[in-house]
């Protein structure tokens, strides 16, 4: 048991971190990404800043412990009709440009030697913002249904007009997604929403579910169960692409990696599994408190200069 309480030497970041901690976080990070269908960044990124690793190595582990994680949630959520195929693979292909820009990104900024206070500004904008959208429209939508005459646990949303608008554009190709219940959608508004994901994942590490799944909820009108299976199964893909291109800029360290999916790979069992016992907007509410959680860690790290040993 000591081994797994004292600290581990991990040669490729140059910090030393108890295994059991990465196991716990990566059990925890595997609970919420099943169930909220994110990759689960930000919490595993802060918890690995918060134990001393530079910016730019939370960015490439944190990408190769997701790959693992999210096969193992998808294959649950396949078993349960919850992946558009069509959607992910899609997805997928807007996803992996805006990987390889985020990452070039971080490049620069390493030659620049601003690497963790600029990702580190970045991951409290965004996870902020996010946190404050999903809680309110979340609210407004369980309002809406508890005062409706004909309560319904379908899964709906306060902003159900901004996806039909989004439907209603005409711009060539227009494909169905039958899976998702969308009869019309133009493929550019499918990579636009990817493209902005990935973006996300390649800069802030991550498969960028956090940014992903809202928008495929809010913009493309997917029900929030689909949206988070196929969004794990367009993370294996993305994030996949995404840990190649930081490894080959010396951005991963595996070990670590590894350490984090044993514990990553049970939980993701179990979260996706919990997707059968709430509708949509419960799942987003209760998806508002951990950007916030996210973000403490990183502001408690950049003022203090403190790290969790």
């Amino acid at each position: 048991m000591d081994i797994l309480i004292e600290p581990m030497n991990f040669l490729i970041s140059g910090t030393q971190i108890p295994p059991l901690y990465l196991m716990g976080v990566g059990f925890i990070v595997g609970i919420l990404g099943g169930f909220f269908g994110v990759g689960g960044s930000f919490l595993a990124g802060p918890a690995l800043f918060a134990m001393g690793m530079q910016m730019n190595f939370v960015v490439g582990t944190d990408l190769a412990h997701i790959v693992g994680k999210s096969i193992v949630a998808a294959g649950r959520h396949r078993t349960l009709g919850n992946v558009d195929y069509k959607l992910g693979l899609l997805m997928a292909i807007g996803t992996i440009p805006g990987a390889e820009i985020g990452a070039q990104l971080i490049q620069l900024l390493k030659r620049l030697n601003n690497v963790d206070i600029v990702i580190g500004i970045g991951f409290i904008l965004v996870l902020l913002s996010i946190s404050a959208f999903v809680g309110w429209e979340s609210r407004q939508t369980l309002k809406k249904l508890k005062q409706s005459a004909r309560p319904t646990k379908k899964d709906v949303s306060v902003l159900k007009h901004v996806s039909k608008r989004v439907h209603g554009y005409y711009l060539p190709p227009m494909i169905s997604l039958p899976v998702s219940g969308v009869e019309q959608v133009s493929i550019w508004a499918i990579l636009a929403v990817a493209f902005v994901g990935g973006l996300f994942s390649g800069f802030l590490g991550g498969g960028a579910g956090y940014i992903r799944m809202p928008t495929m909820v809010f913009l493309l009108g997917v029900p929030t169960h689909v949206a988070v299976g196929t969004d794990l199964f367009e993370i294996i893909i993305s994030a996949g692409y995404g840990t190649l291109s930081h490894a080959f800029k010396g951005n991963v360290d595996i070990m670590v990696a590894l350490v984090m999916h044993t514990g990553a790979a049970v939980g993701a069992q179990i979260g996706a599994s919990l997707t059968e016992f709430f509708h949509g907007p419960r799942i987003r509410l209760a998806f508002v408190p951990l950007p916030l959680l996210g973000a403490a860690l990183v502001v408690y790290s950049l003022l203090t200069g403190h790290h969790l040993k």
